[in-house]
């Protein structure tokens, strides 16, 4: 297998220190690239876009021509899972997703109890144009929400600040939202299972909005689904490599890698880097953990944190990443002097 020998990459997740961090970036296939844009207008909305193998495939491939990363990640979204289960999904220009709250019964009795595979199809082709189509030692990264992140999503019908509306819910019917849960966990794993037999080389997990939760919660929302997740996709696929990224999990994050048996481990970038060399590298290969608002700006500031980034986990196994996507109005001379400076 190419990627196994060449990818930098995947030699990091496995535990390799290498003397340069491989790089890829969360978002890297978004709106700070003007070909994105231009495709972007002509697709009609976000999830024709998603659901278009030939555009989508052109989108995932766009900043690997541009900046030579040494990942792609699939372009989709994490709430194509609730889409497939039958709920009503939509994006609102300038707002963000939405979609028809499930927060009852009833409205949860209308949920599917499996994705339908024809929604899914077109992802699937997408990773498999995808992988074709990069060069060798590239790696192909996969991906879904985590079900606390997505079902947040779907109580609401939004993205909420606090996400109240899932916390409301555990809390008055515990017994509905850890079905919600359950039915996302099977599904994502279903999805993550595909995805890998497309031929993606990694999958990671998206839980946005870890942080969110107190100890307890966190472990019984976030760490428990997660770490279920991880046992369906390796139970089909030993060698799966997986990627967890419990966003503002800060000292919860050791406890979510031994719960979960992730490979490695996103971090945000309010992180304590002390903490996360000490206590978090020494469990698993880390990724991070950029301030997207200093990539934005530029200039000293940004050369300064990248080779304090670099200088924090260049000793242990290490992936440049952001602590979070990239902002839209991010300046492409400011990626490009990301690229040079993490690979001087």
């Amino acid at each position: 297998m190419r990627f196994m020998t060449q990818s930098l990459f995947l030699r990091a997740l496995s535990g390799e220190i290498l003397p340069k961090p491989p790089l890829w970036m969360m978002r890297q296939a978004g709106r700070y690239l003007p070909e994105y844009r231009e495709l972007r207008a002509k697709a009609g909305g976000f999830l024709d876009l998603c659901y278009n193998p030939d555009m989508a495939a052109e989108v995932t491939l766009q900043p690997i021509r541009r900046f030579g990363f040494d990942a792609a990640i699939l372009f989709s979204d994490i709430l194509v899972i609730p889409h497939a289960l039958g709920q009503k999904l939509w994006f609102a220009q300038g707002e963000g997703p939405r979609l028809e709250p499930v927060a009852d019964e009833s409205r949860f009795g209308e949920i599917h109890e499996e994705i339908d595979p024809d929604v899914l199809a077109p992802v699937y082709e997408t990773v498999r144009r995808v992988k074709a189509a990069l060069p060798a030692g590239t790696a192909l990264i996969g991906f879904c929400g985590a079900p606390w992140t997505v079902a947040t999503y779907m109580v609401a019908g939004r993205g909420t600040p606090d996400q109240g509306p899932a916390k409301e819910l555990f809390r008055r019917d515990p017994e509905l939202f850890a079905r919600l849960i359950d039915r996302l966990v099977v599904n994502s794993a279903a999805y993550l299972n595909a995805q890998i037999e497309a031929g993606v080389d990694v999958v990671q997990i998206f839980d946005s909005w870890a942080g969110s939760l107190g100890p307890e919660d966190f472990k019984r929302w976030c760490v428990e689904p997660t770490r279920r997740i991880v046992d369906l996709v390796r139970a089909r696929h030993p060698q799966a490599r997986i990627i967890g990224f419990p966003r503002g999990a800060g000292a919860g994050t050791p406890d979510y890698i031994r719960g979960t048996g992730v490979d490695a481990v996103g971090l945000e970038t309010e992180i304590d880097r002390t903490f996360a060399r000490d206590a978090i590298q020494t469990l698993v290969p880390v990724q991070g953990h950029l301030d997207p608002q200093l990539l934005r700006a530029g200039g000293p500031e940004l050369d300064r944190e990248v080779e304090a980034i670099r200088a924090a986990f260049g000793a242990g196994p290490f992936v440049f990443n952001l602590g979070h996507g990239i902002l839209p109005d991010t300046p492409i001379a400011h990626v490009e002097r990301l690229v040079e400076l993490v690979r001087a």
